[in-house]
């Protein structure tokens, strides 16, 4: 009789001794303590290529340190180093059966200063029809890892010369890919094409943290630490400090790290990640994601501008694909009682799914979902220089971080594993 008095009486104690450890951790005076350095003016917007991203990253990586994470790869650092190449095209020309082609119908995207391609040349041959997404069928295909000539119909002619937009910034190990307008390609051809190719640094922060049980399963927590830098002046002001979008998410990370790292009841391993060149096209996100194999990750929780209120006020954030796994109807489960809400999101005609740093990954099938509190039909501070710390619910964001630590908990300690994005829902 004692001993279940005893066993019921530490049961009892247990959520009270976790919820004093969360409230410890996690709580408004951390939030602003983080956000009041990320979105600062010292930060000057945090753009890519700059020198405050840098002194962002090592702010970052310290607070990694100081939760007690481990570095990525046992590396040196947190820091996980991208070398992109921004490339700007000399001279491009090409012959199809013996006949010159117009260079305008041609984009290379490519890494290598100069290079020449032939029809034995082994590259594979894609399609973009009539009636396509051409941007986001386009980009799908630069994140191959196959060398490609992708046919664009002409149907896309009036906007087939902005898919140089691709060559701006390359990983330096990344395939070629070829854009052609047209239908067919000829049996023979012979394409050449130089470029200046400059290389570039940028880095993800990543730290992790070992599992007990499950080591080889990886959950991850991330955002992106990058935004826009300093423009044109509003009002005497040209910082875009980005405290939403998203130093938002990455306090979220850091905190997240923080408590789990002193909860250590983890049987997964946890990732966090803090990403680079997001406003540039997932370039952070997407490195990363090719460092795992897709079936070893059981679940991504990426962060994204939770500083204001979602639609339906406080304590409720919505998740982007919502209906693609079960994994918000687990998270929503592990938080009946506390009040707080999640939703799918209200936005689908935005594509938000595809829109942020969880894109990646779940198009491998990865149950990988952004959290969101962000009205995207009338958030007034989006990319503009009045997205500062004093625009954000600072309470409420306390609450929307430790909503995810509770509703992540059987993910996290192995006891849940979500359902996979199924491929035919992936277009």
């Amino acid at each position: 009789m004692k001993k279940l008095f005893i066993t019921g009486l530490l049961a009892s104690i247990a959520p009270f001794l976790l919820a004093q450890k969360i409230d410890a951790i996690i709580n408004a005076k951390e939030v602003e303590r983080i956000e009041n350095v990320l979105a600062s003016d010292e930060m000057r917007g945090r753009q890519i290529y700059s020198p405050e991203i840098d002194k962002a990253a090592d702010f970052i990586a310290a607070e990694f340190k100081d939760a007690g994470l481990k570095t990525w790869d046992n590396g040196p650092g947190f820091r996980q180093e991208l070398v992109m190449a921004r490339i700007r095209q000399i001279s491009l020309s090409a012959t199809f059966d013996d006949v010159a082609v117009d260079p305008q119908r041609i984009v290379f995207v490519t890494a290598e200063p100069e290079i020449v391609i032939d029809q034995s040349s082994g590259y594979e041959t894609g399609r973009i029809k009539p009636g396509a997404s051409v941007f986001k069928e386009a980009s799908d295909f630069t994140g191959s890892a196959r060398n490609m000539i992708i046919l664009v119909d002409s149907s896309f002619a009036n906007n087939f010369s902005r898919l140089s937009v691709f060559k701006r910034n390359r990983f330096k190990t990344d395939k070629n890919i070829v854009f052609v307008l047209g239908t067919e390609l000829p049996k023979k051809y012979i394409i050449t094409a130089k470029h200046e190719v400059k290389e570039q640094s940028l880095a993800n922060v990543v730290g992790i943290m070992p599992g007990k049980t499950k080591k080889d399963e990886f959950v991850i927590f991330s955002a992106h630490y990058d935004h826009l830098g300093v423009g044109k002046p509003v009002n005497g002001d040209s910082i875009f400090n980005g405290a939403n979008d998203d130093a938002a998410g990455t306090t979220a990370v850091i905190l997240l790290a923080k408590y789990f790292a002193a909860l250590r009841s983890n049987e997964r391993t946890l990732v966090f990640a803090a990403f680079t060149a997001e406003e540039v096209g997932g370039l952070g996100s997407n490195y990363f994601s090719q460092k795992f194999a897709p079936d070893k990750v059981v679940a991504m929780f990426n962060i994204e501008m939770i500083g204001t209120e979602s639609k339906w006020g406080k304590n409720s954030a919505y998740i982007t694909g919502f209906e693609k796994t079960d994994m918000g109807s687990l998270l929503q489960k592990n938080l009946e009682g506390t009040g707080f809400s999640f939703y799918p999101d209200p936005y689908p005609s935005q594509q938000l799914f595809y829109r942020s740093d969880n894109a990646t990954l779940a198009k491998l099938g990865v149950p990988a979902h952004t959290i969101s509190t962000a009205k995207m039909d009338a958030e007034p501070n989006y990319h503009k220089v009045s997205d500062e710390v004093k625009s954000l619910d600072i309470e409420n964001m306390a609450m929307i971080i430790k909503s995810i630590a509770a509703s992540s908990k059987t993910i996290v300690g192995g006891m849940d594993t979500p359902s996979r994005v199924k491929k035919e829902e992936l277009r």
